[in-house]
């Protein structure tokens, strides 16, 4: 990845035993994959086991080639396999709880079940990393949320001013 001309570069990871297998298809990355581009980003997207390992290894290969808006879908519940969180918390140099906040208080209004998700946000790198739950609704509520303040994330992170 590479920075390009638009709002930037992002990388969808989605966490799912069963899609990295090839037993299922993966329906919540293309979503998420598909709002992304229709907002101007540049997405690759990957599909990761549910391993702590996995997850993290993955997030930081994106954000070391250059993605600056990481979104992973899947593993945020309470499941044993569930670890996206646990991968993504020792990535995090700055947490950002308010979005993670309002992604479970915009997806409890349609599904109750949405405040059940441990998902993070927060800023690695220079990236801004999100986990969403793994389902379409999820990220089709969660999507909207992370790009309302995407783009001043990255204003910030680049030395940018309030505005």
């Amino acid at each position: 990845m590479s920075e390009v001309s638009g709002v930037g570069v992002a990388c969808v990871i989605t966490v799912s035993d069963r899609a990295s297998r090839g037993v299922r298809d993966d329906a919540s990355g293309p979503v998420a994959a598909d709002l992304l581009t229709g907002a101007g980003w540049q997405v690759e997207s990957r599909v990761v086991p549910d391993d702590q390992d996995a997850v993290a290894g993955s997030i930081r290969t994106a954000i070391d080639r250059g993605a600056r808006l990481v979104i992973t879908t899947g593993g945020t519940g309470l499941a044993p396999r569930d670890v996206t969180p646990q991968a993504t918390a020792p990535l995090l140099r700055l947490a950002l709880p308010g979005i993670a906040e309002e992604i479970r208080r915009v997806g409890a209004a349609n599904v109750p079940g949405a405040m059940l998700s441990r998902g993070l946000a927060g800023i690695a790198g220079n990236a801004l990393v999100v986990n969403l739950a793994g389902s379409t609704g999820a990220v089709r509520d969660g999507v909207p949320v992370v790009l309302s303040v995407a783009e001043h994330v990255l204003s910030q992170l680049d030395g940018g001013d309030h505005e």
